[in-house]
């Protein structure tokens, strides 16, 4: 029985249940790729103001009635890792910290059977004091967002006063055995693109592993232009200037990083380019939004709502397969090039990074 047939709300998108996709449990889709790794948004609510995300006044945030519940978010995780073949997972957000429960979701997540990997991606800010809680309830690695090294670019960059936090973070992540760590950096033409040498020589110190992202179009402003965007070939450049960076020679499969040793390593610094050399055709990721959407590319302009089929008293078996066929049905690229792209209605606080 179907949840059109069982009186469930009407889906977002199109997960038309097309009879040529195969007899496969997996989220496999149209191009033979199979989504493993579960990115979970648990809030869109964020405690910085990074100008190239939101405005200084922040956004119009989810209706907490519209959140799924901690009971309805672990109820969806676990089909996707017991049903669905999903086997990694990674909380995001908004900011996840400000998550309440954000402890229990995650050992809930953890006890599941199979055991997922599990990571989780933070600003920072809050982290110090929670690190090692967050590796007692099944945290394995973390990201963590920072620009800058410099206080007042800092504070320029997120409208917030709070590196001094984001860098006890780090230091607390390592101690708590959450590693790698991981430094997440957006270099910002004309802000802080003068950094990014001493951005790799602080991360190599420290035993971190910093990862440069190029600026995506997925900010609140719609304010993004393509020739604005710091590239993934200027950011080699550059940090080609200072030093030796030779491929790490491991295979990449789905990961978004391409990696580099640094002066022979061990340490290693990634380039995730997202726009100049998209990755779409190896990408193994599904999307769930802190309202109960799935999404099955980062710039989906379409999504699939579980919610109303978990509030409308769906089974397991019906909601996997509801997923299942929204999955088939992602498209092969996110079509950033192509003339007629549009960015998506959410921006990444909604979204999920």
């Amino acid at each position: 029985m179907t949840a059109t047939e069982l009186g469930l709300p009407a889906l977002r998108g199109t997960a038309k249940r097309d009879p040529g996709r195969p007899d496969d449990s997996r989220l496999i889709d149209g191009f033979g790729r199979v989504a493993t790794d579960l990115r979970i948004s648990l809030t869109d609510r964020c405690n910085l103001r990074c100008t190239y995300c939101m405005p200084a006044e922040g956004l119009d945030w989810m209706p907490r009635e519209e959140q799924l519940t901690d009971a309805e978010l672990v109820r969806l995780v676990a089909i996707a890792v017991r049903d669905l073949g999903v086997h990694e997972l990674r909380f995001t957000g908004g900011e996840p910290l400000l998550r309440k429960g954000l402890e229990e979701v995650i050992a809930a997540s953890a006890a599941l059977e199979p055991r997922p990997d599990i990571s989780l991606t933070t600003n920072g800010i809050g982290l110090a004091r929670r690190a090692e809680a967050l590796a007692a309830a099944g945290v394995n690695r973390l990201n963590v967002s920072m620009d800058t090294l410099r206080p007042e670019r800092f504070a320029t960059i997120t409208r917030r006063d709070r590196l001094s936090d984001v860098l006890a973070g780090l230091a607390a992540a390592r101690a708590a055995g959450l590693e790698p760590v991981k430094i997440n950096t957006v270099l910002l033409r004309g802000v802080n693109d003068d950094e990014a040498t001493d951005l790799l020589a602080f991360a190599v110190e420290h035993g971190y592993e910093l990862r440069f992202i190029e600026q995506m179009p997925l900010d609140a402003q719609h304010g993004w232009e393509r020739s604005e965007m710091i590239t993934a070939g200027e950011i080699m450049e550059r940090l080609s200037a200072r030093f030796t960076l030779t491929p790490d020679g491991e295979e990449r499969g789905g990961a978004p990083a391409e990696r580099y040793l640094v002066d022979g390593g061990p340490a290693r610094v990634g380039v995730i380019a997202s726009v100049t050399r998209p990755f779409c055709g190896a990408c193994d990721r599904t999307r769930l939004t802190a309202d109960g959407q799935v999404r099955s590319c980062l710039f989906a302009r379409t999504e699939t709502d579980l919610r109303a089929l978990v509030r409308g008293g769906a089974s397991d078996a019906e909601i996997a397969d509801v997923w299942r066929y929204a999955m088939w049905g992602k498209l092969a690229g996110h079509g950033i090039d192509d003339p007629g792209f549009l960015q998506p209605d959410r921006p990444m606080s909604a979204i999920g990074g």
